[in-house]
């Protein structure tokens, strides 16, 4: 079951990123709105849906949110977020096929230093599946906390400069996703008693509810400063606060003591893989690839 998780997780973090590059590429060949719309936001976005490229995007979101669902039932929370760091790794490829630019040296490297960070951190910490659902209690132990970091981190990022606002923001924004996961997991494992008991319990609409807010955080985040300064902050810290919400909520179990050692220089090969990926023009949307 652990290696059906990995490969779901793995396919809704490629559905994400060519989500993330065909909507891309969608919105960077719409026309202009002109001036005379009374809302040119809701008149662009009109446009976009008309797009056939920003329509197959929306149905590869469908498809990751579904594959995502089916990796979470079927493995732990601390193995199913940090394999979904991988969508950068994706998005780099997808990109470079989609806007026709070659990644250099550097960025290869990265895309190395990323994919072996994982490999090993995995390897290492070997998370072990726990219970399938959480009491509602653990839950009110964890959301008041959460709610509350990311309302002080959203105060406070607004008195910021932009790229560490959006560092902040995007900090926030991992709060967010990671416990939406974790109530979609929730709300999975009720499953096996019936459909009835998924849709009269209330974590299937909290995780809608908190993937929401959290989408509109991310929109904030990505105004807030630019992809290099807001990506690693999103990307790491979804995956870190998961590995955590996966042991104090599920009671999944990772190995720790000796370990750590190579759990840390995983972590940091990860976070200096993700720092330099997003520098590619391929995911920031930049101009021409540096080759280090």
């Amino acid at each position: 079951m652990m290696a059906l998780s990995v490969v779901l997780a793995l396919l809704a973090a490629l559905g994400n990123a060519l989500a993330s590059v065909l909507q891309r590429r969608a919105a960077a060949t719409e026309q202009p709105v002109r001036p005379a719309s009374r809302v040119p936001w809701l008149s662009w976005l009109a446009g976009l849906t008309r797009r056939p490229l920003w329509l197959w995007g929306a149905v590869a979101l469908l498809v990751s949110g579904l594959c995502q669902a089916g990796a979470l039932a079927t493995g732990p929370l601390a193995v199913v977020q940090p394999v979904m760091t991988t969508e950068l790794l994706f998005t780099l490829v997808v990109g470079g096929v989609v806007f026709h630019r070659e990644p250099g040296r550097g960025t290869w490297w990265a895309f190395a230093a990323m994919a072996v960070g994982l490999a090993l951190f995995l390897g290492a910490a070997a998370p072990t599946e726990g219970r399938p659902t959480v009491p509602s209690p653990r839950w009110l132990e964890v959301a008041l906390p959460a709610l509350a970091t990311v309302v002080a981190l959203s105060v406070l990022a607004f008195r910021l400069r932009p790229a560490p606002r959006a560092a902040v923001l995007g900090t926030a924004t991992a709060i967010g996703f990671s416990c939406t996961a974790a109530l979609m997991k929730d709300a999975i494992g009720r499953l096996p008693d019936g459909l009835d008991a998924v849709l009269t319990c209330w974590q299937p609409y909290a995780a809608v509810a908190v993937g929401l807010g959290s989408f509109l955080l991310l929109q904030a985040t990505l105004k807030a400063g630019t992809l290099v300064a807001s990506q690693p902050a999103l990307t790491l810290g979804d995956a870190l606060l998961s590995v955590v919400l996966g042991v104090v909520l599920f009671d999944e179990r990772i190995a720790l003591g000796i370990r750590m050692i190579p759990e840390a220089a995983a972590l940091a090969l990860l976070v200096a893989g993700s720092v330099r990926l997003v520098h590619s023009p391929v995911i920031a949307g930049g101009g021409k690839e540096q080759v280090w």
